[in-house]
Parts: structure tokens; sequence; C-alpha cells
């Protein structure tokens, strides 16, 4: 695809609400839009640097022999409990129900 024919939203001026960096050069460079408070959105140069990434990250795994699985996004507390890698209030709310 043609540069010219890419959506790249960019902006002149540094976003007042970005305090960080990173994010500043991310916002103006148009890889991402802030979509609410702690949510962006990926904007399609972006989406191309994230697949760019996981090719690359697909390449070394397939190298060293290593497995990729999906996993759903939502997981029951007592199975981070079990695991000992849930937060402090999931392991209290399951050890006080106990």
């Amino acid at each position: 695809m043609r540069w010219s024919t890419m959506h790249i939203p960019t902006l002149r001026d540094d976003p007042a609400d970005a305090g960080a960096p990173s994010h500043r050069l991310l916002l103006r460079a148009g890889y991402i839009r802030q979509l609410m408070a702690g949510h962006y959105s990926l904007l399609p140069l972006g989406q191309r640097v994230r697949l760019k990434v996981i090719g690359i990250i697909r390449e070394e795994m397939d190298r060293t022999g290593a497995q990729e699985f999906l996993m759903p996004v939502m997981h029951p507390a007592e199975l981070w409990v079990t695991s000992c890698s849930g937060s402090r209030t999931a392991r209290a709310r399951t050890s006080s129900s106990a």
C-alpha cells in the first residue's frame, strides 16, 4: 500500500493529555488514538506494526520449536488464586469464603 493512500492522521502539536514521551509520539505519528480513559484504538499504521511484530515473534517461536496457543480474555479468579498469580483481593476473597 502506498503512503499517499493510507489513512495516517498525524498531529502537529503535542497532545495536552499525553505525559510520557512515547505516548506523545504514538499519538502525533498516527499510530494510536485515545478512545476513552485508558483505552486506545490502533490506527492502520499501528496495526501494521503490530502484525509485523507478531510475525517476527511467530518466526522465532517456530525456529525454536515453541508452540503458540490462544487463551480467553476472561478467566475465573479461582484459576489465578490456585496458581498464586492472583491479586491480593482475589486471594483474600477466596480464602475468606473457605
